[in-house]
């Protein structure tokens, strides 16, 4: 390799010095413009670019700038007008904020959803939309209102419920029709309107055989709602009396539901329908089976047992619907002889009001005036225990097994005179037990007198041993025995002379007291 003179190495430094310096004085020359040099170069856009660009092209109308919109040369024009109040008036249901237009609408869709549902191939039953559902519910809770339920029923709406109810697959469709149907029955002009259709009332009548508990609870309650006004009332029940299946689909639901608002409801029905009919409980009550029927036959008295059995611990107040049910079958020949001669019915009826008496109701530790709030199920199950105890050559009914009844008798007459002391100082001016506050309760009233009188049967039936056993049990004492005597004189002289006899020799220390308390029991 050939050394290069350093003499040619310093020249050559010299000449590109020289150079550099020309190119930044170019450089400064180009600054000094304000404008930096233009450099041209050739390559791809970025991906930041293309988005950036994406973006403005993907803009609204509503976001370009203001200097792309055409200049204002007037103040703006005001929004469109709303509804008239003159409109919104015409609109209004009666007095209501309800709209007429939205209650057409929904009662359109309820006929297009019964139609689609009907079009389907299968037989399934189908589900209700939750944005239909809520639609029919609210008009449910408007049709409580007067002026809707009117309007409902000058829109034809019974009819037109009715066609859904015939042809619904929904069992909450159906529920829904039925419930509306209720709460215009509410009012007279509309239940009147209703009652008179023939066609719904057969339809109405034959949901009592329906399978679903919610469409079966606003059937009975619907029912109820028309009977209990006085003008439609003839009308259900001689409807009822014609159909046939009334009866046993009412006792199948007493008998295998557990479900308590249902069975509240239908034994509120079967009682109203006693009360207003005693012919026509004559008829259920002695209703025999066809031969086809004679196994799965379902009678009223073991109906009304089961589902007061499966109330009692459930529901005090539809426990005392049953019993007043029972109460009513028991002021009738044909529905004590169907308690007492049908198998096992008149011992079962005995031992659940024994137990609801004797161990539920009106106990030691209870104060006096809890007879207040238990006198609803005390009056009909002692009605209904002092029946079957008139009914003689029957081991359940035998006094001597019964001591614990006894002595819960004696306690509710002491309770009842605990309640009201100032019949007690009547009593003990005139010795007699007849004092009556005016403003007595009627309740306890007929209490007082259901007591009494059971009372006087069971212990006219007493022995010299039943007697001792009420003594060693704390049954019978000074207090009991003074209140007993005050309440069953004088009608029940003869039955008040034989206990007292009976105690002369078991206790003569009481006999004493109450030949001296009591003038008319001494020899």
């Amino acid at each position: 390799m050939r050394r290069v003179p350093w003499r040619h190495v310093w020249l050559l430094l010299l000449r590109t010095d020289g150079l550099i310096r020309c190119k930044n004085r170019r450089a400064s020359a180009f600054s000094s413009s304000g404008r930096p040099p233009v450099q041209f170069v050739d390559m791809e856009p970025s991906d930041g670019a293309e988005k950036g660009r994406a973006e403005m092209d993907a803009r609204s109308p509503c976001e370009t700038r203001l200097s792309d919109s055409p200049p204002m040369d007037r103040n703006p024009s005001p929004p469109p007008c709303q509804e008239q109040e003159s409109d919104i008036e015409g609109d209004s249901v009666g007095e209501t904020l309800y709209s007429k237009h939205w209650i057409f609408t929904t009662l359109t869709c309820l006929i297009q959803t019964v139609t689609e549902h009907e079009a389907g191939d299968t037989g399934d039953q189908v589900e209700l939309s939750e944005e239909k559902e809520d639609k029919l519910c609210k008009i449910w809770d408007m049709a409580m209102d007067k002026d809707v339920a009117g309007f409902l029923e000058e829109f034809k709406a019974s009819d037109i419920l009715l066609g859904a109810i015939a042809k619904s697959r929904c069992p909450r469709l159906t529920e829904i029709c039925v419930g509306i149907l209720g709460n215009m029955a509410c009012f007279p002009e509309t239940c009147l309107s209703i009652s008179q259709k023939v066609d719904l009332s057969v339809v109405i009548l034959l949901l009592l055989g329906d399978s679903d508990p919610p469409t079966l609870l606003e059937t009975s309650r619907l029912l109820l709602t028309c009977l209990a006004q006085t003008n439609v009332a003839p009308l259900w029940l001689e409807r009822i009396r014609q159909q046939k299946s009334v009866c046993p689909n009412l006792c199948f639901i007493m008998c295998s539901s557990t479900n308590v608002d249902l069975l509240v409801k239908v034994g509120e029905l079967v009682h109203k329908l006693f009360d207003l009919d005693e012919e026509l409980m004559k008829n259920w009550i002695t209703a025999h089976p066809s031969d086809t029927e004679s196994d799965s036959h379902l009678y009223v008295a073991p109906s009304l047992l089961e589902a007061a059995k499966q109330l009692r611990l459930e529901s005090p107040e539809g426990l005392e619907v049953y019993l007043h049910a029972l109460q009513l079958l028991t002021t009738v020949d044909e529905g004590v002889q169907d308690l007492v001669e049908r198998a096992g019915t008149a011992e079962e009826t005995w031992a659940l009001l024994c137990e609801l008496v004797c161990e539920d109701l009106c106990q030691p530790d209870d104060p006096p005036l809890i007879l207040q709030e238990q006198k609803g199920l005390l009056v009909p199950a002692l009605a209904v225990l002092s029946t079957l105890s008139a009914c003689q050559d029957h081991e359940y009914n035998c006094t001597d097994r019964n001591l614990p009844l006894v002595g819960t008798l004696l306690r509710v007459l002491r309770y009842l005179r605990d309640c009201q002391p100032s019949e007690l100082e009547a009593q003990d001016k005139d010795g007699s037990g007849n004092g009556l506050n005016e403003e007595e309760d009627v309740q306890l009233s007929a209490l007082r007198e259901t007591a009494t009188e059971f009372l006087a049967s069971m212990l006219i039936n007493l022995t010299k041993v039943s007697v001792s056993e009420l003594l060693k049990m704390g049954y019978l004492g000074e207090q009991t025995c003074l209140v007993a005597a005050g309440s069953l004189l004088p009608q029940h002289s003869t039955e008040v002379q034989h206990i007292v006899g009976l105690l002369s020799e078991a206790e003569s220390g009481l006999a004493d007291m109450m030949r001296e308390k009591f003038p008319v029991l001494r020899p």
